[in-house]
């Protein structure tokens, strides 16, 4: 089960990917469960994406489940 901050950070990470700081701790946990990824890219930095597991997760809790 995720936490809130879990929930939002994963929000985020789908809205605004650019805007999580890549040191917040909730980004452990979603790491762990396969929900986002961390991409490192050539010029040294680095980018989050949701994975398909991580948008099926919003999607049941936008379904209300």
């Amino acid at each position: 089960m995720l936490s809130f901050r879990e929930i939002a950070t994963l929000m985020l990470v789908k809205d605004a990917p650019d805007q999580v700081d890549p040191d917040r701790a909730e980004l452990d946990a979603l790491l762990e469960r396969r929900l986002v990824l961390l991409e490192r890219m050539a010029s040294g930095q680095s980018r989050l994406y949701l994975t398909s597991d991580g948008d099926s997760v919003l999607a049941a809790i936008a379904r209300g489940h």
